[in-house]
């Protein structure tokens, strides 16, 4: 049983106020797992596959294997909620694109793109016609801009170095020019950080507003970390022929954040921020303005000037005008949301949100198109339509809203579809999107029915779908349906009216192609092999079973090639908790038995390769028709849910119920760390990039909307470092040592190590340098699935197994 005495907290706070002295560790540098693992880890995924507009072509781009740690480990800018790389100016990352290709749909013709030597290919889009691809890329210091010729097969360089992409990419204009974000010309040296404070880094709460902020990181902390953030960020928009040619500024160099034209392209919306800066909050709550300008650089109008936006309410927005933009089918119409309820969903309305447009020369009175009951949560438009469908979330209920809105027309809005957001079964899909001539994103319509994609969740599993859905009548029209013992979903459409289709397919055999369906037949596109063809004979199974409350739960059972029924397996579950209104969306099913198991990165599914069975994704759901006080029962809900995950094992045969450990990811982690405080029924955890001191995000967090001096003692109970005593089985905390996630910084996992390791218990902390908070260094993946597997395999594999005598 768990331990029940608490070792004192006086000497908890000791130890944190001394700083958790530890002895020196040796360290052996980084660790290999068994070879036939770093043979399929270090291999190259398949190509990433785009579809031109027209549907004539598809563009293969080649990724590249893990990246060395090394790359992680370039010097890094840490600025205003953005990690920036001074040197290429542009956001911190590694490189993943490596290569083109052309491949022509008809004929299956595949024809190379020659490229700069150690290319790296970001930021590529296609230009409206299909006819050439915008892209860059990035050279130790600089980032040049290429443009493809599709019908030739050839790229040429277009802008030699210069690109600013922090905020925006290369665009299309309705023209077929293009709109780049480029580095002021005379900027001036980079900042110098005195080694001389000038002062100390003050801030003020002046008293009588709530600023509920999140725990963000990575944010601006003294007048150094302003200027280089100033001089990183700020841009001048230029337009340009596609060769290259004839390049002119447009305004003054600012820190723009979003440079879009208008459909017809007389003018452009020009959104930037503006000082004072904040060290409370990221730069999308930085004072913005928003303006209106001509293709000539003149200022029409400015549509609103956004104060910093530090003291919204949890979950709030800002008031005035917000996510403003052009309508996609119409010549110069502004459309944005405003609040009605003063940005804070906490106050109870019927009408929280609206829809409103402006047309030129934009300094009229703008036009209500739609009062909304709930928040706005998006929009698109359709072709060939004024129209709009706007999507609409209500945090409560978790149900969310689609309403159909008459432009330019006198038609009310008209309510198309509602339901829970999490009932998978009830999900219509989602429209498949073509671009106008002038290069605006926008649904596809034939004579007035929509074309929708989904997942098409059953009690079965996934049988995705392609349906047409009429406007007017409200009905569907089944086009396609996925079926037989394939898990296979549309990705595009040839035809116009939908009769002609792409779909990726997959299998237990097939690990993923794409397929065209044409006149009848149907052939695949692609020939991507097996990624590791030894691991072929895992089995994959997606199993039900019960939580004592009568909750239904999920997972997908994996077993190790080779496995024979009936054989005792030590077991690995491994799941990430979801909090949910009812108990009948918690128990869905939300998979395929026919997905292809693919295993790469630092997945758990590794495992399988060292003979453990995997429960992957058990349903770890906590029910509660309150979001408000779902994460009261938070605790008893997942132990029950992993007492049912356990009991399975057993009853289906290949565990014996006793060499079980758990483990997750993030919310995941935090999650194991409770199951091993609160119950004995693993024996053994890991925890990857968690959060357990829950004081330490005193402004909510996952879905929790209280904050802590609402509910102490909930904050109190729900930090698995509060309970650090109480860990009586070995647990294994690994952290990326940059980790930028909000709430999950490194410390969370440094100081729930040492609370475990101070009050007696068996820990194993391994902090993998410039990680985030998922691991990307070719060292780090290897070395976290080696730890992986000696912990578990020390602690799981070989624990000891009570055997009954026989009476």
């Amino acid at each position: 049983m768990h331990r029940v005495l608490t070792r004192s907290t006086a000497a908890i706070a000791l130890a944190i106020g001394a700083g958790f002295a530890m002895p020196a560790i040796a360290q052996d540098g980084y660790q290999l797992p068994p070879q036939d693992v770093t043979d399929i880890v270090t291999r190259a995924p398949s190509p990433g596959v785009s579809v031109s507009p027209d549907n004539d072509q598809m563009l293969l781009l080649a990724r590249e294997a893990l990246p060395p740690v090394a790359e992680l480990a370039k010097p890094m800018e840490k600025l205003a909620g953005l990690r920036l790389d001074a040197a290429t100016n542009d956001r911190h990352g590694t490189r993943a694109t490596v290569g083109l290709s052309l491949q022509d749909i008809d004929s299956g013709t595949v024809r190379p793109v020659a490229l700069p030597a150690n290319a790296d290919i970001s930021d590529v889009s296609w230009a409206p016609d299909g006819s050439r691809v915008v892209f860059t890329n990035t050279r130790a210091d600089a980032i040049d801009l290429h443009v493809l010729d599709t019908e030739a097969a050839t790229s040429r360089k277009v802008m030699d170095g210069g690109v600013n992409p922090i905020f925006q990419n290369a665009r299309w204009l309705p023209d077929e020019r293009l709109l780049v974000l480029t580095i002021p010309e005379g900027r001036g040296a980079k900042p110098v950080e005195s080694l001389t404070p000038t002062g100390p880094a003050i801030q003020d709460a002046a008293g009588g507003e709530e600023a509920q902020t999140r725990t963000y990181q990575d944010l601006l902390e003294n007048p150094y970390d302003e200027a280089l953030f100033e001089w990183l960020a700020t841009s001048q928009p230029v337009v340009m022929d596609a060769d290259g040619g004839n390049v002119r500024e447009i305004g003054e160099p600012r820190i723009y954040t979003s440079v879009s034209p208008s459909p017809d392209g007389r003018y452009l919306l020009m959104e930037w921020l503006e000082k004072p800066f904040s060290y409370q909050v990221p730069y999308y709550r930085f004072p913005t303005t928003s303006a209106v300008y001509t293709m000539e650089g003149e200022l029409v109008e400015t549509i609103v000037r956004q104060p910093l936006a530090d003291a919204l309410p949890v979950q709030g927005v800002v008031t005035g005008p917000r996510n403003i933009q052009w309508h996609p089918t119409e010549d110069s119409l502004l459309l944005w949301v405003e609040a009605q309820d003063g940005g804070d969903p906490r106050v109870e309305t019927d009408n929280r949100d609206n829809i409103v447009a402006v047309t030129a020369p934009f300094s009229g009175e703008p036009r209500v198109l739609a009062r909304l009951e709930d928040r706005a949560s998006g929009a698109f438009g359709i072709d060939g339509s004024d129209d709009l469908i706007a999507y609409e979330y209500d945090r409560d209920t978790r149900e969310i809203r689609q309403t159909l809105i008459d432009v330019t027309g006198g038609d009310a809005p008209r309510e198309i579809n509602i339901r829970n957001a999490q009932d998978a079964y009830a999900d219509p899909g989602s429209p498949l999107f073509t671009y106008t001539d002038r290069g605006f994103s926008v649904a596809r319509n034939v004579d007035g029915k929509l074309l929708l994609t989904g997942s098409g969740a059953t009690p079965e599993g996934y049988r995705p779908f392609l349906r047409r859905f009429d406007l007017d009548t409200l009905e569907t029209e089944e086009v396609w349906r996925n079926s037989g013992e394939q898990l296979e979903s549309v990705v595009d459409v040839v035809s116009d009216d939908g009769s002609e289709f792409i779909t990726y397919f997959e299998s237990p055999l097939n690990p993923g192609n794409f397929k065209l369906y044409r006149d009848g037949t149907d052939r695949f596109l692609t020939d991507f092999p097996d990624p590791h063809p030894e691991l072929t004979g895992i089995k994959r199974e997606l199993v039900t079973y019960k939580r004592a409350d009568g909750v239904d739960l999920t997972a997908t059972l994996y077993l190790p090639p080779g496995y024979k029924e009936g054989d005792k397996l030590p077991v690995v579950v491994w799941a990430y908790p979801m909090e949910y209104n009812d108990a009948a969306t918690a128990g869905q099913n939300r998979d395929s038995p026919y997905r292809f198991t693919r295993i790469g990165g630092y997945s758990h599914l590794f495992f399988l390769t060292q003979g453990y069975a995997v429960l992957d994704r058990a349903a770890m759901p906590v029910v509660g028709a309150d979001p408000e006080t779902v994460n009261d029962t938070f605790i008893e809900q997942i132990v029950a849910s992993a007492q049912a995950a356990i009991d399975f094992t057993v009853e289906r045969g290949f565990g014996d119920g006793v060499r079980v450990g758990v483990g997750g990811h993030s919310y995941g982690a935090f999650m194991t760390a409770h199951l091993l405080a609160q119950s004995d029924i693993f024996k053994a955890g890991i925890a990857r990039s968690g959060a357990y001191n829950r004081t330490l995000t005193p402004f909510g967090f996952q879905s929790e909307r209280r904050i802590f001096w609402d509910t102490p003692e909930t904050y109190y109970k729900l930090s698995p470092f509060m309970a650090a005593d109480q860990i009586d089985e070995p647990i294994l905390f690994i952290h990326g040592a940059n980790d930028s996630n909000s709430g999950t910084f490194p410390q969370q996992s440094e100081r729930m190590f040492a609370a475990v390791k101070g009050t007696g218990g068996t820990a194993r902390l391994v902090m993998l340098p410039h990680e985030d908070h998922g691991y990307r260094g070719r060292e780090s993946i290897l070395h976290t699935l080696d730890e992986m597997f000696d912990w578990f395999d020390q602690h799981v594999k070989n624990a000891e197994v009570e055997v009954t005598a026989a009476p």
